[in-house]
Order: C-alpha cells, then structure tokens, then sequence
C-alpha cells in the first residue's frame, strides 16, 4: 500500500467507476514510482483497466530542443517497460490543460492521478484540468523522499529548519519500494477512444546532450558508477570544480528517470565513507526538498518579490550604486565578459548542460553585480540556467539562483556596494578553495 500521507485530493469529488489515468510529468520513469503504483492501487481496487498519459507541450519555459530530445528518449524506455506490465503509454501532443481533459471525458475515466510539481506553469495546467473534468484528481508526490506537504505546512526559513523536520520523520519514508505488478493482458488491449497508440517511433527523436545517456537504465548505472568510484570521496572533492567529484545525477533526478528515494537507499547501504554519505545526503534529499518547499509555499520563487523582507530592503537601498561592469544577456549567454572565470563557468554551461555547484553560486552573483537591478539579474540567471542547464526548468535552479542573487534560505552579511548584505563572492575567495588557472584553461581552451 502506498503511504496516505503521500497523496493528496486536489478536488474533492467521489471515485466513480471506470478507467483509471496517470498522468506523468515529473516522474517519467515506471519503477520506484510512489504514483504509478497509487494508481495501479486505485485501478485494482475498482477492477477498472489503467493507462499512463503523457503530455508533450510544443514548448516549456526555455527548454532547447536537446533537452526536449533527452526527455523523449526516456520516454521510449517508460514505453517499452509499461508494455511489459501490460499497461498502454499514450503521447498527447499539446499542453496538458489542452489535451488532457477530452481524453479523460471520451473515455469516461473514474480518476486521475498525477505528479507533486511545484512549478507554477504545471499548478496551473492543474488548476485548468480541474474546472474541465468531474472526476476525483490526486496528486502523489513521487520525487521527493518526505512528501513536500507532509514535512512542512509552510515555507522554511533555512535548511537548518526544514533539516530538522526532516531528521524527525525521515525513518517513516525512506523505505523500500514494491515491485509494480503487471496488469492482466486485457488491460493493454483496452479500447480506448481518441487516443493513438504510439510505439518507440514515435516519440524517438535526433538529437542528444554531451556526455548523458537518457533513460532510467542509464541513470541507474551512472549511480552505480558513483558509488563505485565516486561516493567515498563525495566530502572532500565534491566542491572543488576541477574534480568532478559531484554524482552528476541531477539530470536524471530532474526528469524523474531515477527516484531521489531509490538512490538515498542504494547510498545508505555503503558502510564506509560516514562523513561523505552525510554529506551526499544533504544535497539530495534536505537541500532538493527545501527547493520544492521554497517553490510550492512561494509563488514569487522566480522573481525579487519571493526574496525575504530584509534582502528586499538591502537591494533597493544598494539600487543606485555604481556597477564598475555591465552587461546585456548576449555577452552573459556569448561568456564576454572581462572575467574569464566566469567566462569557463558560462562555457562549461553551455557545452556540457551542467556547471559545478559551487561555480553556479559564484556565476549567479557576479550577474546580480553586472547587471542594472536585481531584477535584471534574477531574469538573466534564469534564462540563463534554464536555457543550457540539463537540470534547469527546476526548483534547485530557481532555489539557488534566488538564495545567490536574494538571499533566501541565507542570512545577511556585512554590507558592500551593490550586494548590500547580500553574501558576497570573488575571484579571489575561488582562488583559495580551488586551482583557478586550471578551471579557466579547461573552459576556455575549447
């Protein structure tokens, strides 16, 4: 059974009799998935047939085509795997909200079932779905390990806070997942109305991103490969950006195709290495959680509005002071600026999808000091980060571009030109954690 405390009733309508839809967005993968298995629960329990819906909208947020390439390969391997359970996969070209609600009415569904995502783009495709339909919506939320809503009422202040919430309920969650079982054969042969049945051709398409492989095997294997050669030495060498001592699964977490749950069991299972477990684990399960805490209980999470009162307050009073550089978005997305760490960090963005944490805080703020307002800034990290980042389109990105530029889940610090008691960063405090000159030349020499 899965845990009630993960779902939650969008409306408040009675199940009725009749097929049973999942619509996958955020965690577009059929194993160690909270909601497939919710909705495999709820169609056994009403000896109704199930399907697995996906919406593909011709456009989201700042989403390059790679990107949309990447996606799509993974859904030829969700395909594949749902077939072998007997469960038809149906692609919906078009916005959820478009297409969504005349499937769901033609074949006279009894429930709906989708994914926990705190983007405000998909709130409302939600909120749109459910003035069109007369059926009972749930949400389950698959991707994080505490569900968003259960280990919080309301936006955290800083991980110290939403860390304790966690530690206390952390035992109840983290807990091994059921295997799904098939559905019987009938179930795959179901007649369903105004729907395609798409097969690997379909949805396979050129394109591909440097140094990913797409899909749940994939992404199954690069944590292997971490924990072979990387999680034991994850506390020392994660933060030094000429290491590559990160896991490099945040790809793969973005778009679902490995559950955050699966890889925190398979990293608590290595009895060595105590202090870099800890450390992974922060990053994975406390700092994500606070991203889809910050983005949920704040609908500002991608402007100046969602920063708190004090950051507020110190920005505006710093709005008129003189900026030594400045520059449009097409030097900032070009890498022309006058800094050439900066200047790797872009490149580095741009040629692989992915920047190193620790590059990304120190990127973000010198936009805040390059630009002419914070609002400037927080727009061109954005559509920086979303645009080239694999992982962007996500709260992590949206959480920490918000605590570089605006201090959130931060505290101020002593006040400067510009940041006013924003945290500050430089070249010179990147020079004493890491070998500048050998980041620079491995950017910047390509």
């Amino acid at each position: 059974m899965v845990d009630a405390r993960r779902i939650f009733r969008l409306n408040t309508l009675p199940v009725v009799v009749g097929p049973v839809v999942y619509w996958m967005q955020r965690d577009q993968r059929v194993n160690d998935n909270w909601a497939l298995l919710y909705a495999k629960e709820k169609a056994d329990a009403l000896n109704q047939p199930l399907a697995v819906v996906f919406c593909l909208a011709s456009q989201f947020i700042n989403a390059p085509a790679s990107h949309f390439s990447f996606m799509k390969a993974g859904l030829v391997e969700v395909e594949q795997e749902l077939r072998r359970k007997n469960i038809p996969f149906f692609l919906l070209h078009g916005r959820a909200d478009q297409v969504l609600p005349a499937l769901l009415q033609s074949n006279h569904a009894g429930a709906l079932i989708t994914d926990f995502n705190p983007l405000k783009i998909v709130v409302e495709w939600k909120r749109r779905i459910l003035k069109e339909v007369q059926i009972p919506v749930f949400e389950a939320d698959a991707h994080n390990v505490l569900p968003c809503r259960e280990v919080s009422p309301k936006a955290e202040f800083s991980a110290m806070h939403l860390r304790n919430r966690i530690n206390r309920q952390l035992h109840e969650f983290l807990t091994d997942f059921p295997e799904l079982q098939p559905a019987n054969r009938e179930n795959l042969h179901h007649g369903w109305k105004n729907v395609n049945r798409i097969g690997v051709r379909d949805i396979a398409q050129g394109g591909s991103v440097p140094g990913y492989k797409s899909g749940a095997a994939a992404a199954r294997g690069h944590l292997e490969r971490f924990l072979r050669t990387g999680i034991e030495s994850y506390d020392t060498s994660g933060n030094n950006p000429n290491m590559n001592g990160q896991s490099g699964l945040s790809p793969y977490l973005h778009f679902g195709q490995i559950s955050a749950q699966r890889v925190a069991l398979e990293v608590m299972k290595r009895g060595e290495a105590r202090r870099a477990r800890e450390a992974f684990l922060e990053q994975l399960i406390v700092r994500r959680e606070l991203a889809d805490n910050f983005c949920h209980y704040n609908p500002h999470y991608d402007s100046t509005e969602g920063f708190h009162p004090w950051a507020k307050a110190t920005l505006d009073a710093h709005r008129g002071d003189q900026r030594q550089f400045l520059y449009d978005f097409p030097r900032f997305r070009d890498a022309e600026t006058h800094d050439r760490l900066w200047n790797a960090a872009q490149r580095q963005l741009v040629l692989e999808g992915k920047m190193h944490g620790f590059m990304r805080m120190y990127w973000a703020k010198k936009i805040l000091e390059w630009t002419t307002s914070p609002e400037e800034a927080m727009e061109t990290a954005i559509a920086l980060n979303d645009s080239f980042s694999l992982d962007g389109r996500d709260p992590n990105g949206y959480a920490g571009i918000a605590w570089s530029i605006g201090g959130v889940h931060d505290r101020a610090w002593g006040e400067r030109p510009v940041f006013g008691k924003i945290r500050y960063m430089n070249y010179q405090g990147c020079s004493r954690k890491f070998d500048v000159p050998r980041y620079i030349s491995a950017w910047l020499q390509r």
